[in-house]
């Protein structure tokens, strides 16, 4: 089981090769990323073929919780014991170098690997309310109770966090001496995410007034 002070990408699989330097071993910082992700790509394989599906998140303590339909084929895949990837990318700005070569992304972006278990019964039910507290901080408690069809019809896995890595790029161009000359505009242009404004929906039967959960929900995930 992975503890919340154990070292990211300490197995043959997760361990950064390639660019080292932007590998982060802080576990912490893999919550940061996941925390600040709705969806996660999940990889797998059925019948021999490769399948990548983006599934909304969230993370629970050490674990992270996969949520979709009954139906689907990835849910029953995964919930068979195959093995899956999760990953999640945040890009934070665009790199512009000299050159083509040169030219990149900041990003932060995290890798689990793993076999995810379903949740039943009362596990399930305290997963689904995570899941609709991580979309908007405390708005479960504001909605209609879950009924046995909706439950029925949806899965929910958790994922452990014991195999994952982490990689991050923060960095201005890396041109080569003999290219700072070049007569182009480098450097870096953020890109920022962030919430607008509340629209109700028409359908209301009568007027309700925005609840103080969403007045102060900030207007992006960092």
């Amino acid at each position: 089981m992975a503890h919340s002070d154990s070292p990211l990408g300490n197995t043959k699989r997760t361990t950064l090769h390639r660019v080292p330097h932007k590998e982060v071993k802080d576990r912490a910082v893999l919550h940061q990323i996941l925390d600040a992700a709705l969806v996660g790509h999940v990889g797998f394989l059925q019948d021999g073929h490769p399948f990548v599906i983006p599934v909304a998140i969230a993370r629970d303590g050490e674990n992270l919780l996969l949520h979709g339909s009954k139906a689907s084929r990835l849910f029953k895949t995964l919930a068979s014991g195959a093995p899956c990837a999760v990953s999640v990318t945040h890009i934070d700005a665009l790199v512009l170098a000299r050159s083509a070569f040169e030219s990149s992304m900041n990003y932060r972006s995290a890798l689990i690997l793993g076999v995810a278990q379903e949740l039943e019964d009362d596990e399930k039910i305290r997963a689904f309310d995570a899941l609709t507290d991580h979309l908007l901080p405390e708005r479960r408690a504001s909605l209609r109770p879950l009924n046995a069809d909706e439950i029925r019809q949806t899965t929910i896995l958790s994922l452990p966090m014991e195999e994952a890595s982490v990689k991050i790029s923060s960095k201005f161009p890396a041109d080569d001496e003999s290219d700072l000359s070049w007569p182009v505009w480098a450097g870096n242009i953020p890109i920022e995410h962030r919430y607008g404004q509340p629209i109700p929906d028409p359908r209301m039967t009568h007027p309700h007034p925005l609840p103080d959960y969403v007045k102060r929900w900030p207007e992006g995930r960092t």
